[in-house]
């Protein structure tokens, strides 16, 4: 009998620990939403107990305090970023194509989580980039300046400044979703976040671009 009780508390274990885990993914998702509606200054623990039915002391005993969540958020962000511009390392392309398929990511990516648009906007307002900047999301924007700094060294891409051009690209990826409440009402009958209008701005977006780092036209 004390066997089987011991055996049971072992197998209990991978359990609970499943429970803690999809505990704190509920608490994760129901705080990104909050923050993306109101900032780190205007979000409410309340509101994310009232959205998730987990007790204000579960979410500190997981995070400390409001600050500790809002940076675990911040942090996911930074993880799930990488894990969206991780295949552009294990698989080394030509530049042309490294460049597409990191617009491609970018724009995916945005159409994942598009509610994230407002949660940095109010991050930079509010906190002035305080711990957006810990999230490690600088890598991405580092990754596509590499890209493009390879292909002006290989006579490929114009001799254009490699950081102002990431910026303009990341604008071109992420304003299609940030703008998305606005942009909506300018032509109704377009469903702008329906799959086949997001493959319509994936390529006009690649045409774009590319059409614009090319040394040589596309052909």
């Amino acid at each position: 009998m004390v066997l089987s009780s011991r055996a049971n508390r072992k197998s209990d274990k991978p359990h609970q620990t499943r429970d803690a885990e999809a505990t704190q993914v509920q608490i994760l998702d129901a705080a990104e939403d909050e923050f993306a509606r109101y900032g780190l200054a205007g979000a409410r623990i309340d509101a994310i107990t009232a959205r998730t039915g987990v007790t204000k002391a579960m979410i500190y005993y997981y995070f400390e305090n409001k600050e500790g969540l809002y940076q675990a958020v911040m942090q996911r962000i930074g993880t799930q970023l990488e894990v969206a511009f991780e295949q552009l390392e294990k698989e080394p392309l030509p530049v042309d194509k490294a460049l597409k398929e990191a617009i491609r990511s970018g724009i995916a990516y945005g159409a994942a989580y598009p509610q994230r648009g407002m949660l940095w906007f109010y991050e930079a307002i509010q906190n002035q980039g305080k711990y957006g900047q810990l999230s490690g999301w600088q890598k991405s924007f580092w990754n596509m300046t590499t890209i493009l700094e390879q292909g002006i060294a290989e006579g490929i891409f114009r001799p254009i400044d490699p950081f102002l051009t990431t910026v303009n690209i990341l604008g071109v990826c992420t304003f299609y979703f940030n703008a998305y409440e606005n942009l909506k009402y300018v032509d109704p009958n377009r469903q702008l976040l329906s799959p086949e209008m997001i493959e319509q701005q994936t390529h006009s977006a690649i045409d774009l671009i590319l059409t614009g780092v090319m040394l040589q036209p596309i052909v």
